[in-house]
């Protein structure tokens, strides 16, 4: 099952390397790994997503959470939240194919940014499996290049009943 955590932590020198540890120590693939500063001076947030059972997740997050650096751990397993990624891809774009290119851009709501004689480059923001379509489509194009920045996630704002 996919997970996403999201890993609050003093931004300070060997915090990734022990997060990346915690990992890797109980033979866990870390599938993408975001980190950035917060609004407050000091600190960052880590989004680290992976694949994995229940207990060794629940594992994981506990050994974090002891974890002297780490502020906060919160899997979104738990909670409705909001999650996105970008991705930047080139796209062999022969004359004869740009339109039906053009059109799957258009219905994913992505932005061709960069065009050469030959081949297009196309932003594209969503979810995961918005980005594994879009991917899985323009596949037959042929795809020079792909990257991704790995996923970014934010708990649901409160809704309210009316």
């Amino acid at each position: 099952m996919r997970r996403v955590l999201s890993i609050l932590v003093e931004n300070e020198p060997g915090v990734l390397s022990r997060v990346a540890g915690l990992f890797s120590g109980r033979g866990f693939n870390i599938e993408s790994l975001n980190v950035a500063p917060t609004l407050e001076e000091g600190v960052s947030l880590m989004t680290v997503t992976t694949y994995g059972d229940e207990q060794i997740v629940e594992q994981i997050v506990k050994q974090l959470r002891k974890v002297v650096s780490v502020i906060k751990v919160v899997d979104f397993k738990d909670h409705s939240h909001v999650d996105r990624e970008m991705m930047l891809m080139k796209v062999n774009a022969e004359e004869t194919k740009r339109e039906e290119i053009l059109r799957i851009v258009d219905i994913f709501r992505c932005k061709v940014v960069d065009v050469s004689v030959n081949e297009f480059t196309i932003e594209a923001t969503g979810t995961h499996d918005k980005l594994q379509a879009i991917v899985s489509l323009l596949m037959r194009f042929g795809i020079k290049e792909i990257a991704r920045t790995g996923t970014v996630a934010m708990k649901r704002a409160m809704q309210f009943e009316q």
